[in-house]
């Protein structure tokens, strides 16, 4: 991979259907899975990745700049969203993806998420639980 390449590669974007905010993480019913997306991108920012994320209702004209995206809305409508792009390539179309994905896409090892361990009811704390 070319220099150029694996900096593009870095670089993740999002395109979000209409919400009412710019990552859905709002509201007094916040969906899980955009609250997972939301950590994973930062966990990517974290990592030196570059994460821009558009919003159909606040960026139409991101939207239209973007072939991969302009092609994939031709041929698939507002289902294709959202759409994420590595590099200007399409890794998700109709979905949020996982770190691993994401992971992949940015060209980084992927790392998952600790697990909470707790100890075991009655053992004082002495054992935990995974």
């Amino acid at each position: 991979m070319s220099a150029a390449n694996h900096e593009r590669s870095r670089t993740i974007e999002v395109y979000d259907p209409a919400m009412c905010c710019p990552t859905g993480v709002c509201g007094p019913s916040v969906d899980p899975v955009l609250a997972r997306f939301a950590a994973d991108l930062e966990w990517l920012r974290g990592k030196g990745v570059t994460v821009v994320r558009y919003n159909l209702a606040q960026d139409p004209g991101a939207f239209a700049a973007a072939p991969a995206v302009q092609a994939m809305l031709a041929e698939r409508g507002t289902d294709c969203l959202p759409l994420v792009l590595a590099g200007g390539e399409v890794v998700a179309s109709g979905n949020y993806p996982d770190r691993k994905t994401l992971a992949a896409a940015a060209g980084i090892p992927f790392e998952a998420t600790p697990g909470m361990v707790l100890p075991l009811a009655g053992t004082g704390g002495g054992e935990k639980a995974r």
